[in-house]
């Protein structure tokens, strides 16, 4: 009889077990949001810098004479080639002709007394002074005598270098004074490439590899340049000017002035890669920028990472802090302010390209 009250009561525990387990209400499900997923790109596969140029000579001079006068003859045209050290044009040199005359027989004059003196205080019939006085005066009008000849010279211009005339700036029997450009001149031989670099790519020029450029002129040419200089000062609009030389025998050969598109591409860099992602899938927070990372397991992960740069077709290079993102790997991109760290969530379908919409 004990027996059968002890096998009621664990019926009785039970059931009343499983009354209470029927009358609680469901608990509720974790929401699992639906996210889209982006692929990190590799910058170096994806980006290059593009900048407008323009052909420019190897050398772009404006020649002048050092001495003022009437113009003689000038013995050039325009658009006309010209040898290094060929005479282009010529002042009048009747002044500086007259000029140095008068200084040479001067010149004869106090050299021929000095060396008087200076022999006379060689046998000890001088004094020092007298010495002194010679030999100050000899130099001083071997100056002078040196310096009207210099100047008579200048009277001819000659070309530093073989190129072509541009320009002529000034015609026979007109004035010019010193320092006046009288013909412009430009180099031969292969021209360069002159562009602007804004100071977010002037940062960067350490990692530059290859340039490039087109030309409309010439669809489907390529030519390869090589980096020639860039200034280390910004100039009044914050650009750095970059110079780069066309490769020798290239063809057809551009001449200077025509417009061109220069491309530079980047170098693998060491330690964290450089990504591309969607500028939606970051967040910042704290001073801090964060991206979401897909992991295998459904979750997402907070991914700290540095902007390196903004890109015009709504990207972003960025490059994790901890060495954690890597080309391939999955991001959210869009929604992130509502990810954190551990969550599962939902990759909503990837949309084909012939399915535009998810229509069919």
């Amino acid at each position: 009889m004990h027996q059968m009250k002890k096998y009621y009561g664990s019926w009785a525990i039970l059931a009343g077990l499983w009354i209470t387990a029927c009358t609680e209400p469901n608990q509720p499900k974790e929401m699992v949001p639906s996210v889209k997923l982006e692929q990190v790109k590799a910058a170096s596969e994806e980006t290059s810098l593009q900048y407008p140029g323009k052909v420019k000579a190897a050398q772009d001079v404006n020649l002048a004479f050092k001495v003022s006068g009437t113009l003689a003859r000038i013995y050039v045209d325009e658009g006309k080639p010209v040898q290094a050290g060929q005479l282009l044009a010529e002042l009048d040199p009747t002044d500086y002709q007259v000029q140095l005359d008068a200084t040479e027989a001067q010149y004869l004059q106090v050299k021929a007394e000095a060396e008087r003196v200076m022999a006379l205080y060689q046998e000890g019939a001088a004094t020092t002074d007298a010495n002194d006085k010679a030999t100050y005066g000899l130099k001083q009008i071997t100056a002078k005598y040196k310096h009207h000849q210099d100047e008579l010279a200048y009277t001819k211009l000659y070309a530093p270098f073989s190129g072509a005339i541009q320009k002529r700036i000034f015609e026979e029997h007109e004035t010019v004074g010193a320092g006046m450009p009288v013909l412009s001149m430009i180099s031969g031989g292969t021209p360069e490439v002159e562009i602007n670099l804004p100071a977010a790519a002037y940062i960067h020029r350490d990692r530059f590899s290859t340039f490039s450029c087109t030309f409309d002129l010439y669809p489907g040419e390529t030519y390869s340049l090589k980096p020639i200089s860039i200034t280390p000062k910004a100039n009044a609009n914050q650009l750095y000017t970059m110079r780069l030389k066309l490769a020798d025998g290239a063809k057809p050969m551009p001449s200077p002035g025509i417009n061109t598109m220069v491309t530079i591409r980047y170098t693998e860099v060491e330690g964290a890669p450089e990504c591309i992602v969607p500028t939606s899938a970051l967040r910042t927070e704290g001073g801090k920028t964060l991206l979401f990372t897909y992991q295998a397991e459904g979750t997402v992960k907070a991914c700290p990472v540095e902007t390196l740069r903004l890109l015009s077709n709504g990207n972003a290079v960025v490059k994790a802090v901890d060495n954690s993102l890597k080309p391939g790997d999955q991001v959210v991109a869009a929604g992130v302010r509502e990810m954190k760290e551990g969550i599962h969530v939902k990759p909503m379908p990837q949309t084909s390209e012939t399915n535009v919409g998810g229509l069919l």
